[in-house]
């Protein structure tokens, strides 16, 4: 381990002793979904999906309907929900591929470390992304950034979410696992769960594969959507050598909204776990998705099949419009948040590292800058501060960047050109380009821009 990280970790662990002492910590579920959009569950309005857990869940919690992921893609995504920082200071700025040698430092300082040092146990069940090969020796695994458990895979399923071939318990390849993502990684949160020490709170971050593809469901969530099915539901191998071209056939979206549904029903079985154990009241459960949907409009041959809904805002995953990076959110934190309430508070992913830490009685890192906010009073029904926000990610879109302050976006090229500015207020689906017309909002804007880029470009722990 670094020195300086050992250090900042120690002076963590006994700051959050003294903080501890003086308040009682939940247990924490941080549920992290893979690519689902703002549109894909009921209680945000998808008139075919059933997700009656997840709407139980907005029924007993606070709805976020203005929250965003930290990026449009998976492992930056993932960064900056672990660290509070934008991804782009960690230096991860797109999807990470296996064998890259690209991964999150030892210097960064994960959400679980923060938890585990304020006396939590913790766990990573699910998806990791944030280095290129789970086995590798010299990239930092998920126990070796705060997780004293780790059971999941890297970037996807292989060859699908049934009986994965590339799960890992800790660094140790498993071989196939029989079963479905949902109800393993579920099995393997509820069998750790039941490991319980008294003296401990729980830290739980429960990364779903689902709804990324390549996706197979059981055949009765299959037969719920028969009709919106056209054919036998095949699920399409990833992780080949060649693309399998001839099973390439667009079926409809049937077989996403049983994935989506048996999703559900496995995160119902962990919910309800917790019900019957008496930790539903001492229990904050948060549920998130990573970045906007694979829609139909499929850019790589493995999304062939994912149908998923943006709630209608422009763009999908990979794109810094709204579709891509607006997701659902939601919060039960019992005693503070208020039945079936909503905020349309601006809230982004990295606020989840500030929040959570606090309410666990963490300690924040000093020596480093942090982007997420407290959203504690947002919890409670209260207001937060006016802010502006910042994207950037390395994708297959003309826009890298994107800032917004109140009602105003703009978007910036590769170049760091302002090309497009939308007010969100009058213009929530991004169709009027009003960057000529308003230019005291651009500039204010791009101003912004370029201290925040100053600020990351500058930052002592970026690679």
């Amino acid at each position: 381990m670094n020195p300086l990280r050992s250090a900042v970790l120690s002076m963590l662990a006994l700051l959050s002793c003294v903080h501890a002492a003086a308040a009682p910590q939940p247990n924490i579920l941080l549920i992290y979904v893979d690519d689902l959009g703002y549109g894909d569950l009921a209680s945000f309005g998808h008139p075919v999906l059933q997700t009656p857990t997840l709407d139980s869940l907005a029924d007993s919690g606070l709805t976020f309907t203005n929250y965003y992921a930290p990026s449009a893609l998976c492992s930056p995504s993932r960064a900056g929900l672990l660290t509070g920082r934008n991804p782009y200071r960690s230096g991860i700025k797109s999807w990470i591929p296996e064998d890259s040698g690209v991964y999150l430092r030892d210097e960064e300082i994960t959400l679980a470390e923060v938890l585990k040092a304020a006396g939590y146990r913790t766990a990573l069940m699910g998806k990791w992304h944030l280095n290129s090969d789970l086995g590798s020796k010299t990239e930092p695994q998920p126990e070796e950034q705060g997780f004293d458990s780790f059971y999941g895979h890297n970037a996807f399923q292989i060859p699908t979410n049934h009986n994965p071939t590339n799960i890992y318990r800790g660094n140790v390849a498993l071989g196939m696992q029989e079963g479905y993502t949902a109800d393993l990684y579920v099995d393997e949160a509820i069998r750790w769960l039941e490991q319980e020490d008294e003296d401990k709170p729980f830290f739980l971050y429960l990364s779903m594969a689902e709804p990324h593809t390549s996706i197979e469901n059981p055949p009765e969530y299959n037969r719920m959507y028969a009709d919106f099915t056209l054919g036998e539901a095949v699920g399409i191998p990833n992780g080949g050598k060649i693309p399998p071209k001839d099973q390439l056939i667009p079926r409809g979206p049937g077989e996403y909204y049983a994935n989506i549904t048996y999703m559900d029903a496995q995160l119902g079985r962990l919910l309800e776990w917790l019900e019957a154990n008496g930790l539903h009241d001492d229990t904050v459960v948060v549920f998130t998705s990573d970045n906007g949907p694979v829609t139909d409009n499929w850019i790589n041959w493995w999304e062939v099949n994912a149908y998923g809904s943006t709630g209608g805002f422009k763009g999908r995953k990979h794109f810094l419009y709204e579709g891509g990076i607006k997701v659902p959110a939601i919060i039960r934190y019992p005693g503070v948040t208020r039945p079936a309430t909503v905020s349309d508070a601006l809230v982004v992913g990295t606020d989840l590292f500030v929040t959570l830490a606090k309410i666990g009685g963490g300690q924040i890192p000093q020596d480093r800058p942090i982007d997420g906010i407290d959203i504690t009073a947002a919890l409670s029904g209260g207001e937060l501060p006016a802010r502006s926000l910042f994207w950037a990610l390395d994708s297959v879109s003309e826009m890298e960047y994107a800032v917004r302050d109140g009602d105003w976006k703009l978007l910036l090229d590769h170049d760091r050109q302002p090309r497009e500015l939308y007010n969100l207020d009058e213009d929530p689906l991004e169709f009027f380009n009003l960057l000529q017309q308003n230019s005291d909002e651009k500039e204010a804007l791009y101003e912004f821009f370029k201290t925040t880029l100053l600020s990351i470009e500058s930052d002592t722990l970026r690679p």
